[in-house]
């Protein structure tokens, strides 16, 4: 990374918002180039507000530094996030991701997908297995929180968990240090303690910080939060107890004993944790503690914990591999060096590689960050596309003028066709005329042999026996109203005037013998009749004479409807 490379860390407190830019010196080194911080209101009460009071301060604070616009990368607080240490067994980097999935789905105690989720692989130093980091927070939660950063005009990199981010600075800062170290690192809300050894990581986070003691303070007086906050940060420090003699002033005296009541709670939460590590995690013991948090700030805290936990413990310091900016006053930035902590983790996850690199991006800052990446390819497309354009537009261009050439040489061979295609133009109108007076004739030769083709079909249709024809009648009339259309009748063809289409039908007349079977043979007749291509039969105005013992032939009509209808003059018409 270029030496003038500007890398924004945000550290997003429940009491105080702190900003801090660093950049990259010549050796590759961080360098602090400027820190601001801001204090919230801290009142329980107000925690509706805190988002847009956020918002508002890091709008301030990016105004007064010209950092608006700039990418910055911050971390979630550990009570917002859900954090579960998994250990797996040794399995191929291809099935990695399936367990680790379904163990989040297992872990996580919401729907997976109503959460943004993230692990980590974590070098556990027992070959046989694997420990998986896994955080998640609420996606809901998450859009908020994230929305309050970039509605303020900077950008969202990456999106860290703040125990995480301490645990970069840590490695970064005493990456020599043999044995398990314990941070111990005081907030407002939790206490998050951060077990690490050469090998382990292992975070748990405890729901009592600053405002349990400012809670705690304002009961005993009878006062406001703010006011109690206030009391606590003027006169409050932690009593020594034992054969130390109390303050003269008894209120203050009240105040550190409250404190130390309060610090003795969280230490036997402490010593709790600590035996949960040794004995769920196969933590080793703490060889030493750091302290480190807004509210470690308080007097005599670091003395209260070695005489607790009978270790070494002393301030984390974050800077001691980071240069300070010559425009900074070194004096103040190490009395507030045990706060930077995540602020120097969220920085050294935009210079090299970090043991821990969770990343917790929103849908939409994946989306810009997606957008960012094929922005490149996506100009370089556009601009392929218009050297495409560009290239058919000349193409074109030379094609119209290679075509007007060839159009202007044929102009003088057009002239001469234009002659012949006069004459044959009234060649096809001499045509047309000669058919329009043959068509009456060629109708008149195909509706005579259209009838011998009716007459020969009936005949061969004529039963051998008992049946004979003695009329053939043959009329054009309107189709009934409830008949069906003929089958396989032409829909185009000229009409008789009138509102319905007109249709031919042959009346059949004869007679049939007396038999055996009666009527049966003229019905016989008729079925022959119906498998004929060139009409129908209208079975429903059949006649037929019902035989009797006086006549020896009885007669019958059958009339037939012809497929495709024919003209037929009015006077041959019956």
């Amino acid at each position: 990374m270029a030496a003038s490379s500007r890398i924004l860390s945000l550290s997003l407190g429940t009491q105080t918002v702190s900003l801090a830019e660093f950049k990259t010196g010549q050796n590759g080194g961080l360098v602090l180039a400027s820190y601001q911080t801001r204090e919230l209101l801290a009142d329980p009460a107000t925690d509706s507000t805190r988002y847009a009071q956020a918002k508002l301060l890091i709008q301030e604070m990016a105004a007064a530094s010209g950092l608006k616009g700039q990418k910055v990368n911050y971390a979630v607080s550990a009570q917002q996030v859900f954090t579960r240490f998994v250990k797996l067994p040794s399995v191929g980097e291809e099935q990695v991701d399936q367990i680790v999935t379904f163990e989040a789905q297992q872990n996580v105690p919401y729907p997976i997908n109503e959460v943004v989720w993230d692990y980590q692989l974590v070098d556990s130093g027992d070959p046989s297995q694997v420990e998986v980091v896994i955080v998640a927070v609420k996606a809901d939660l998450l859009d908020e929180i994230n929305d309050s950063v970039e509605q303020s005009s900077l950008q969202a990199t990456t999106i860290d968990v703040a125990p995480m981010a301490i645990y970069n600075a840590f490695r970064y800062s005493y990456s020599d240090l043999p044995g398990c170290s314990l941070i111990i690192d005081i907030g407002s809300r939790t206490t998050n303690l951060i077990f690490i050894e050469p090998n382990k990581v292992f975070s748990r986070s405890i729901p009592n910080g600053g405002t349990s003691i400012t809670t705690q303070i304002a009961k005993e007086f009878s006062e406001s939060f703010s006011e109690a906050e206030r009391r606590k940060k003027e006169t409050g420090f932690v009593s020594l107890g034992g054969a130390y003699a109390d303050p003269d002033d008894p209120d203050v005296a009240r105040v550190s004993k409250l404190i130390r009541n309060a610090m003795t709670r969280l230490h036997a939460e402490i010593a709790r944790s600590i035996s949960f590590y040794r004995a769920q995690q196969s933590g080793s013991q703490p060889v030493r503690v750091f302290v480190s948090g807004g509210s470690a700030s308080l007097p005599y805290l670091r003395e209260f914990f070695h005489e607790k936990f009978n270790l070494p413990v002393e301030f984390f310091n974050p800077l001691r591999n980071v240069s300070v900016a010559s425009n900074l006053n070194p004096e103040e930035i190490g009395h507030q060096a045990h706060t930077l902590g995540e602020l120097v983790g969220l920085a050294l996850r935009g210079t090299s590689n970090c043991p821990m690199e969770l990343n917790l991006r929103p849908a939409s800052v994946v989306r810009r960050q997606q957008l960012a990446r094929r922005r490149p390819f996506l100009v370089l497309a556009g601009l392929c596309a218009l050297f495409a354009l560009t290239g058919y537009w000349l193409y074109f261009q030379h094609a119209a003028k290679a075509t007007q050439d060839v159009v202007d040489s044929l102009a003088p061979k057009i002239g001469d066709l234009k002659g012949f295609e006069t004459k044959m133009s009234k060649v096809r109108g001499d045509m047309a005329e000669l058919k329009s007076h043959a068509a009456p004739l060629h109708k008149a030769v195909e509706d005579r042999e259209f009838w011998v083709k009716i007459i020969d079909d009936i005949n061969s249709r004529v039963p051998a026996d008992y049946v004979w024809v003695t009329s053939f009648e043959a009329r054009t009339e309107a189709p009934k109203a409830d008949a069906a259309p003929v089958k396989g009748a032409p829909k185009g063809g000229p009409k008789p005037a009138g509102d319905k289409e007109q249709v031919t039908v042959v009346l059949l007349k004869g007679l049939y013998l007396q038999n055996d079977r009666n009527t049966a043979v003229v019905d016989d007749f008729v079925n022959k009749l119906s498998e004929s291509p060139l009409y129908e039969t209208m079975k429903d105005d059949l006649k037929r004479s019902v035989p009797n013992e006086t006549e020896w032939a009885y007669e019958y009509e059958i009339p037939l409807v012809l497929k495709n209808p024919i003209s037929i003059p009015a006077k041959l018409q019956k």
